[in-house]
């Protein structure tokens, strides 16, 4: 029921649970503990998938990771993901799965007829055949790439499932589970560090459960699952299973992708498909193993070519069986292993090919008694078959050759440690010519390698490796630790580089996945393309979704032989984050669909909804644009009253949604004097001022008031729209322009709710809510005061700051309480007629003002600009300083702001007329300017505007046409300083 190609007995799979399972839409059955590639070998399915190029029947190769022929699509409908490798798909009950890149069937594919022009489609054909006849590409070629790209299908249908994300923190993280994993696990664990183990598989022990060999005295799988009891029973280690560590970043952080319920039909509720992790750990051990080289000789692609670890692994992990009649051809005595294995497995051997010229006589000698031939110096040249291997042909040692008939040739041509991650921090690995290796010269900072990873192969110093390198980690943490390393035999791991079979007749490939071929790299490297870059990138080679775990080192070691270099001076390419693939789903987590842009609700939110508030969109928060009232017969009505109201008694505007940077140090004040075109240094505590800040290249970025409440203590507000992106510049300057200065700083506009009190009477309510906690009265509490103060129990800040243009002040409470003042200011202000007011009407307040904008912050103007030049100090210098001098932003014909009145008073503004001089054709040529906000002001009784205009202040009393051909308006309007209410600031200073 389990499958014709299983063993009888052996292995770790759990012969008392059947699984069912599909494959192209035959049913097939296999066990708990299989992958999806086990169960197929185990039904005696070969041939699992086609090339990307030439559509060639594959088989698996491998049995992990480094698996590049057996991509599948799992799952139907929504669920359906293309692209994973059989090998790391684990088996569960009722599993589909789909093979790719065929039609129409796996078996008969049609566009396997490409092979047949292999020689015209090698490497660069694409680029000197589709550059002619031009017009050719949009209608043909285009066309035609664009339905041959690409490998499985996307659903193209929502994603049904949850993603989340989470965070931990440890001292020593373990990157895989295999037996230098689980014994620097133990022996940092054992010295009370706190160890986060994260591993790939479902299942600890890595190599430990294809292996037949003893640690401490028992079978290797029980030693693995011994350790894993352990450590999962120690109350500071955590155990991720099914968890790829993808990416190393700066200062300790490592990203992992956490496969939460792939391995089930569907994910229970409440559970996530997968997790991200962000781990910060104080020291990392990696132990990601090695992935082993296949050898490059002709027809090498064949369906039943495997190499020699995978072979060990179906053997003895999953007792599947991936041959009847089976060869070995090797250069490293790993190879000779996987023929031990196979005797023990009751397959017949036929032959040990080994490309060595002597080998330790034990091996051979083994090998001869169970009955198989012994060839040294031999090679094979060539492996014949269509779907499945029947033969292969072998060169001997006298350069004879000779056919014999297999279904099964395991290779082995040595072992490349997987260093990735430890490159992440741009790191170029040096090659170690006596290990045939490339290995890490600056890995990241607080990790170490261990084990395979670090070219310790021999299952013994593997384990003595990884004990050293986790008691090395607690140690250097402070930890009293103690290296106790589990004994194992070091068996015989000797090797000699083969890069390739000389004299093949057919094509052999180097990448098997992207069909590169010798000849690929012989023609890469005639033609120039000889860096290993542009050898990746003009071949494709290692450019597959195993991202040439198994053809690099083979790719450059070809591409060095054929230049006459070495491999160090050819080089290696780099290796960037994610290491493997992450779905885009994990990294949005829950930010997807309304979720993607959460409404943010300012703390008076509740009581706006209660008063019938109408909410806008301003960023990610949802503000009280205006309070209608009963009989009022539009929006402009509401506004208008509202406006009257601040100017004549008092209004209330919840204002939480302004950025709120707080900044403290002792070098805060020259920090800001260096990020402000004005100074801030000098400003006295209890006082605040308004400041612009400029980009790099001297064009404002955004404008605000910063208050200093002590010595070393500022607090700065920004725009709503703006506080992310000041606080990224602050942080950017902090960290890399100035990273001397001594200060801390963070955004707290969640932290604080705060309410501007406008209006004549602002102080009289607030006083009135205030009493005698802090004295508002002009001489105590001028314009631009600040102070600390409380509110009943509750901390509050107190600010005499203006937008509207009115006597005004800003009151801060914890956000928790921000309900409670606006309801508080409401109660107390009742007798003085205290009006609510939105957006909208702070919009038209702050236009009567003439008080830039997000219409005049919009990333294209200069202080000069906005009339704010005088403030651009001349003693000091600040970020964007030299760049705004630079000829096209002092150019006095720029667009600078002005006011704007409709010389007809009943005619409308809106913003984004364009202004054009009287009489002047409506053409991009006699472009002047642009109508950037206007409003219907109820105080000066008509239409206003603002507006930035060539050659601005110098032509008050000129008129011009606001001009808006999409809503048919075309109004002539009078030019004149932007301030319309107020220009001597009276009512602001009382």
């Amino acid at each position: 029921m389990t499958g014709a190609f299983r063993l009888e007995q052996g292995g770790l799979v759990d012969r008392g649970r059947p699984l069912a399972f599909s494959f192209d839409g035959r049913t097939l059955h296999g066990l708990a503990g299989d992958t999806l590639a086990s169960a197929l070998m185990a039904n005696g399915v070969r041939l699992v998938g086609r090339s990307f190029k030439y559509h060639r029947p594959r088989g698996l190769l491998a049995a992990g990771r480094e698996e590049p022929n057996a991509l599948v699509e799992i799952g139907v409908g929504a669920r359906r993901e293309p692209n994973l490798q059989a090998t790391a798909v684990e088996l569960f009950d009722g599993l589909a799965a789909a093979s790719q890149n065929r039609w129409p069937s796996l078996a008969f594919d049609a566009m396997a007829v490409a092979g047949l022009a292999g020689p015209v489609f090698a490497t660069g054909f694409y680029y000197k055949t589709f550059m002619w006849p031009a017009a050719f590409w949009e209608r043909l070629y285009e066309p035609a790439i664009r339905r041959a790209a690409g490998l499985g299908r996307a659903s193209g249908q929502a994603d049904p499932d949850a993603y989340e994300k989470s965070h931990a923190f440890c001292d020593v993280l373990v990157v895989g589970a295999g037996p230098a994993g689980l014994a620097a696990a133990l022996a940092a664990a054992r010295a009370g560090a706190r160890v986060l183990l994260c591993e790939d598989d479902f299942a600890l022990g890595g190599g430990l459960l294809s292996e037949r060999a003893q640690v401490d005295g028992q079978p290797a799988a029980v030693w693995a699952a011994a350790a894993a009891a352990e450590l999962a029973s120690l109350p500071e280690v955590r155990i991720l299973r099914r968890t790829q560590v993808f990416g190393v970043y700066d200062c300790g952080v490592y990203g992992a992708i956490e496969r939460v319920s792939d391995h089930l039909p569907r994910p229970a509720p409440g559970l996530p498909r997968q997790r991200l992790w962000k781990i910060v750990a104080r020291r990392a051990v990696l132990a990601a193993g090695a992935v082993e080289r296949p050898l490059v000789f002709g027809g090498n692609d064949r369906p039943g070519v495997m190499l020699a670890g995978a072979v060990r692994s179906y053997l003895n992990r999953f007792a599947a069986v991936p041959g009847r009649r089976a060869a070995v051809f090797t250069a490293t005595d790993d190879g000779w292993r996987t023929a031990a294995d196979l005797r023990a497995g009751g397959i017949e051997l036929a032959a040990v090919i080994d490309a060595r010229a002597e080998v330790a006589p034990g091996l051979a000698d083994a090998a001869r008694a169970a009955g198989a031939e012994v060839l040294l110096g031999a090679q094979v040249t060539d492996a014949v078959g269509g779907r499945a291997l029947r033969r292969i042909e072998v060169r001997d040692a006298g350069g004879a050759r000779r056919t014999i008939a297999v279904d099964l040739l395991a290779v082995s041509g040595g072992w490349t440690p997987q260093i990735a991650l430890a490159a992440h921090h741009g790191d170029r690995p040096a090659w170690d010519e006596a290990k045939a290796a490339f290995q890490p010269v600056r890995p990241p900072p607080g990790m170490a390698l261990a084990g395979a990873a670090a070219s310790e192969l021999a299952l013994g110093a593997a384990l003595r490796d990884g004990a050293h390198r986790g008691a090395a980690a607690a140690a250097a943490l402070g930890f009293s630790a103690r290296v106790a390393a589990p004994r194992a035999d070091d068996e015989p791991s000797a090797a000699a580089p083969l890069w390739r079979v000389a004299g093949s007749r057919t094509k052999a490939f180097v990448d098997f996945q992207n069909d590169v071929t010798v000849t690929d790299v012989e023609i890469a490297a005639r033609e120039g393309f000889r860096s290993v870059e542009h050898l990746k990138r003009y071949t494709t080679l290692g450019m597959g979704t195993e991202q040439g775990k198994t053809s690099n080192l083979n790719g450059l070691a070809l591409m060095a032989e054929l230049t006459g270099a070495s491999i160090p001076e050819t080089g290696t390419t780099r290796a960037r984050p994610p290491q493997f693939p992450v779905a885009i789903g994990a990294f949005a987590g829950h930010a997807r669909g309304r979720h993607f842009r959460p409404a943010r609700l300012t703390p008076s939110h509740g009581w706006a909804q209660e008063l019938g508030a109408t909410f806008v969109d301003a960023g990610e928060w949802k503000r009280a644009q205006w309070f209608a009232r009963p009989g009022e017969a539009d929006w402009l009505a509401t506004v208008s009253r509202e406006v009257t109201a601040v100017r004549s008694g008092v209004g209330v505007c919840d204002v939480s949604t302004l950025g709120k940077i707080d900044l403290q140090g002792p070098d805060a004040g020259r920090f800001l004097d260096r990020v402000y075109v004005n100074t801030f240094s000098t400003l006295p505590v209890g006082k605040a001022r308004y400041g612009v800040m400029l980009r790099e290249d001297g064009l404002v970025l955004d404008d605000g008031t910063t208050a200093r409440l002590g010595p070393d203590h500022f607090v700065m507000s920004t725009t709503t729209a703006g506080a992310a992106r000041v606080m990224a510049h602050l942080e950017f300057h902090h960290q890399a322009v100035w990273p001397d200065l001594d200060l801390q700083m963070a955004s707290v506009t969640e932290q604080w709710a705060q309410v501007a009190v406008a209006g004549p009477r602002s102080r009289e309510l607030l006083q009135a809510l205030f009493g005698q906690a802090v004295d508002l009265a002009d001489a105590a509490f001028p314009y631009m005061a600040a102070a600390e103060t409380r509110w009943g129990e509750i901390p509050a800040r107190v600010f005499r700051l203006s937008f509207s243009g009115e006597r005004a002040f800003e009151v801060a409470v914890p956000a928790g309480y921000g309900e409670a003042l606006v309801r508080a200011l409401m109660q107390a202000g009742a007798p003085l007629g205290v009006t609510p007011y939105g957006t909208e009407a702070l919009g038209v307040m702050r236009i009567e003002k003439g008080h830039a904008g997000g219409g005049e912050l919009n990333g294209q103007t200069t202080a000069a600009d906005l009339g704010l030049g005088r403030m651009m100090s001349r003693k000091k210098d600040y970020v964007g300083r030299v760049l705004a001098g630079r000829p096209g932003l002092a150019d006095p014909d720029r667009p600078a702001l002005v006011g704007l009145r409709p010389v007809d008073p009943g005619r409308r503004l809106r913003a984004g007329a364009h202004f054009l001089p009287v009489g002047a054709p409506a053409t991009a040529a006699h472009d002047e300017g642009w109508l950037t906000a206007a409003a219907f002001s109820p105080t000066v009784g008509g239409w206003i505007g603002l507006g930035l205009l060539k050659g601005g202040p110098r032509r008050y009393g000129e008129r011009v046409r606001a001009y808006d051909p999409v809503r048919n308006g075309d109004v002539v309007v009078e030019v004149c300083p932007p301030v319309f209410v107020d220009p001597e600031g009276s009512r602001l200073r009382g």
